[in-house]
């Protein structure tokens, strides 16, 4: 990368910090946005809008969440820094990337192989060292690591599916859309003694989450 390349996304990844400030108010998760090289988690032709606030697609019909709706859900996660997070769909990395910075721990599954493969790849080349990424069917999560205390889902379903919430830890926030597969509902929900408290966050639009307890079918 040469430096006019370097200067111009630096200028970029200023500007979107700036512009992600007027909604998030966790400064560690603005930080860590500012952190993560998302021109690393994009096709290299995307680099030089790796910092426009949109997704971009990533291949095999998937995106990279636009920065905005990936902040406010990792913002919703509510995380100190000692936690194990789990999040399902992995596609670039990016998401998990971040989230290694304001974690103990994230495992991260992914059901397109490919997808895995060069997510586990990308952050390791990187350095986020704290991540694991499992390439699954149609199983929701990853039991063998649960209890997590944060569970982010980056596809939609048409409800909180049950197997997630049984791998949420008392207390546990988990974040994901819900709704049709037209359009969706961001919620937060947190599990308590007394039943799952549920907070809407907004709407949004993902593709749809596939496996067992969500969609099963791809149309």
């Amino acid at each position: 990368m040469n430096r006019t390349t370097s200067e111009s996304l630096e200028r970029a990844r200023a500007s979107l910090l700036t512009e992600l400030a007027h909604g998030i108010v966790d400064q560690r998760v603005l930080d860590a946005m500012g952190g993560v090289p998302r021109e690393e988690f994009v096709p290299a032709e995307a680099s030089s809008v790796a910092y426009q606030n949109r997704p971009l697609p990533i291949g095999h019909g998937q995106t990279i969440s636009q920065p905005l709706m990936v902040a406010l859900m990792t913002q919703a996660l509510m995380l100190t820094g000692d936690e194990r997070v789990l999040e399902v769909g992995t596609g670039s990395g990016y998401q998990a990337a971040l989230i290694s910075l304001l974690a103990a721990r994230v495992v991260s599954v992914e059901r397109v192989p490919e997808l895995a493969a060069s997510a586990a790849e990308r952050l390791g080349r990187l350095g986020y060292s704290n991540v694991e990424v499992h390439s699954v069917t149609d199983e929701l999560g990853w039991p063998e690591g649960a209890p997590y205390a944060g569970i982010i889902v980056t596809a939609a379903s048409p409800d909180v599916p049950r197997p997630l919430l049984d791998q949420l830890a008392m207390n546990g926030r988990l974040v994901l859309p819900v709704g049709s597969r037209e359009i969706q509902e961001l919620v937060q929900i947190i599990k308590t003694p007394e039943g799952a408290q549920r907070h809407n966050l907004g709407s949004c639009r993902f593709v749809p989450l596939l496996g067992r307890g969500a969609w099963t079918e791809t149309r």
